[in-house]
């Protein structure tokens, strides 16, 4: 745990419309959980992170950006994109062997909390979606 695990803090990384802005935002994100001491919420942060930005990637035209907070004991996750339809409800995990079709699933399956808003944050309209993992 963190030794000043009571202060809040909040990163937004702004990212282009291209699919390298994945791995980009999960390097970073690591970072920031390394140096915050909150490394027993990395595999799992990760992971999230990964899928919410993927989708506002792959699934939108425009830029995105992803949110990383931490606040009362929970690390807050969210991903920014320009594209104001509502995500696609979770369904079942995706047939073994898919390449796509796990995203919301996994994070609801993974989370404590999630959900999504319409936004008008960084100038554009879009939308957040977002889930909050508890520290242990």
């Amino acid at each position: 745990m963190p030794e000043n695990d009571s202060e809040p803090w909040e990163y937004v990384l702004h990212i282009p419309h291209d699919p390298r802005a994945v791995t980009v935002s999960r390097r970073t994100l690591r970072l920031i959980l390394t140096m915050h001491g909150l490394t027993a919420l990395l595999d799992t942060a990760e992971l999230l992170a990964t899928e919410l930005i993927a989708n506002a990637v792959l699934h939108t035209k425009g830029p995105a950006a992803l949110r990383v907070r931490w606040s009362d004991g929970a690390l807050w996750i969210g991903a920014w994109d320009a594209d104001p339809e509502p995500p696609e409800p979770p369904g079942r995990l995706a047939e073994p062997g898919a390449e796509d079709g796990r995203g919301l699933a996994l994070v609801r399956a993974c989370t404590d909390v999630w959900g999504w808003q319409p936004s008008s944050r960084f100038g554009h309209r879009g939308k957040y979606v977002w889930c909050e993992l508890m520290a242990a």
